[in-house]
């Protein structure tokens, strides 16, 4: 079955597309924590990074999401291999607790910045695809 090509992804909503999106995402925020953290986390909670071990946390998660990033973009052409599946499993997975955590962040404990809300919105809208094309790709199962 061919495909139709513009501006680098395929027909929108394809699994390729899904992986493409998530890799650029996770790639860009994973570089931006590990190289400035204080930044990134001050952007999305508003609190200050003041502890070293605060610091080194959060590079950690900056490399995690590096990882995910390049785990996407491998997989990107995989199309309904195993491993596509199992990435986005996995993709599935990190944004339902991802939209977990930062709802806790913002609605526990009453953290807040302009880039809480957007990347709640983002992780769902990111789950509800990863949720559409598991189901496609394992049959509905």
């Amino acid at each position: 079955m061919k495909t139709l090509v513009t501006s680098g992804l395929t027909r929108p909503g394809t699994t390729r597309d899904l992986l493409v999106v998530t890799a650029w995402l996770e790639t860009i925020t994973g570089v931006g924590l590990m190289v400035s953290p204080e930044a990134v986390v001050s952007l999305l909670l508003g609190a200050a990074l003041d502890m070293p071990v605060g610091l080194v946390l959060a590079r950690l998660a900056g490399a995690a999401l590096l990882a995910l990033g390049v785990a996407c973009w491998q997989a990107r052409g995989d199309g309904e291999s195993r491993a596509a599946r199992g990435v986005v499993a996995a993709m599935l997975l990190y944004n339902l607790a991802a939209v977990t955590v930062l709802l806790y962040a913002g609605l526990g404990l009453k953290l807040s910045a302009i880039g809480l809300w957007p990347a709640v919105v983002l992780h769902l809208a990111l789950a509800a695809w990863c949720i559409r094309w598991r189901g496609r790709l394992t049959g509905g199962s």
